[in-house]
C-alpha cells in the first residue's frame, strides 16, 4: 500500500506515481527540505538527463517551481516532483536511502533500466 498521493498540477484525476520513496528516504528527504530553512514550498525534483556511461543519468535537486504536466506526489509530506519527459522512464521506480558503513546516500532501483553502471547513477 502505497503512501502517496498524486496529482499532474493540470489535470485533476489520480495517476499512478512515477517514483515511490522507503520510509528512510521519506525521513531523510524531509530532513534535508528542513535544513534548507527556506520559507518557500520545495520538493525534491528526480528527473532523467540524457550522458553517463550507460546513455542515461538520474538527477535529483530540490525545486520550488513545477510546470503545467508536472507529476507531484506527497509522501506524508514530503513533495516529489517528476516532470512529464522522465515520467515514463522513472515509472514503478523506488527511491531509498541507506547509511551504512560503506557510505550514506539515495538509490533509484528502476525496473525499466535493461543495464546500469557501476557508480549507480547512470543507466539504459
Amino acid at each position: 500500500m502505497s503512501n502517496a498521493t498524486t496529482t499532474n498540477v493540470n489535470i485533476s484525476e489520480k495517476v499512478t506515481e512515477p517514483i515511490s520513496l522507503t520510509e528512510l528516504a521519506i525521513v531523510k528527504v524531509g530532513e534535508l527540505i528542513a535544513a534548507e530553512g527556506t520559507d518557500e514550498v520545495l520538493a525534491l525534483r528526480v528527473s532523467v538527463k540524457s550522458g553517463g556511461c550507460s546513455g542515461f543519468n538520474y538527477d535529483m535537486f530540490f525545486d520550488s517551481e513545477f510546470a503545467d504536466d508536472d507529476l507531484v506526489s506527497d509522501f506524508n509530506g514530503v513533495k516529489v516532483v517528476v516532470d512529464s519527459a522522465s515520467a515514463e522512464m522513472l515509472m514503478g521506480s523506488t527511491l531509498d536511502y541507506s547509511d551504512t558503513l560503506q557510505g550514506a546516500g539515495f538509490h533509484i532501483t528502476n525496473p525499466n533500466a535493461t543495464r546500469t553502471c557501476g557508480c549507480g547513477n547512470s543507466f539504459s
